[in-house]
């Protein structure tokens, strides 16, 4: 099973290559950022787009943010090599800028498929700009920790916002925040269960 999964990944990699997404990203990208992580994760975090460290090592969350979320979860008896961990946008946004509309919208097929291959119980977004694509017309602020069980494809599926590791390392009153959420995550997981 595992062999057919990441073969899917790959394809979905090869097709982001192929199809040129976001040819002005691309260009100034030193690598194609995918994901990370167990390909039948329970959880799937969703950050927005890679930075410096992710786009050199071409993996997602390696620098200061990755890890804090490393630390988170340790904290919360998990292990990256447990989840799987990937970005909105696949390539680094020139000077770590935002990503724009238009760059997730073009990305998003993309990690719809990964989702399709990974089949979380759970998707962890990382910040307003991943939780906006689940869940649209919401307030991170408002919601941020919370469980919400959205309609996807032909089933359900559980979506926890949280805050963006980086924005809790620039802000310190987020980072108990999000530390707090963080740790209510296995407890989501088990009344899934």
């Amino acid at each position: 099973m595992e062999d057919t999964k990441q073969a899917q990944i790959d394809h979905v990699r090869a097709d982001i290559i192929e199809k040129n997404i976001c040819p002005e990203l691309a260009a100034q990208a030193t690598n194609l950022v995918i994901g990370d992580g167990n390909l039948n994760a329970e959880i799937v975090f969703i950050g927005e787009a890679p930075g410096k460290n992710e786009d050199e090592q071409g993996l997602p969350f390696v620098g200061a943010a990755g890890k804090f979320l490393n630390e988170m979860l340790a904290a919360a008896g998990l292990e990256r090599s447990d989840v799987y961990i990937t970005n909105i946008v696949k390539y680094r946004p020139p000077n770590n800028r935002d990503p724009l509309p238009e760059e997730k919208k073009a990305f998003w097929p993309y990690l719809l498929k990964q989702l399709q291959i990974i089949q979380p119980k759970v998707v962890i977004t990382l910040g307003r700009h991943s939780m906006e694509y689940f869940l649209p017309d919401m307030k991170i602020g408002q919601i941020h920790g919370q469980a919400k069980r959205i309609q996807f494809g032909d089933h359900k599926i559980v979506v926890v916002p949280l805050y963006h590791p980086a924005a809790a390392l620039y802000n310190g009153g987020l980072r108990q925040t999000l530390i707090d959420d963080f740790m209510d995550v296995p407890k989501i997981i088990e009344k899934l269960s």
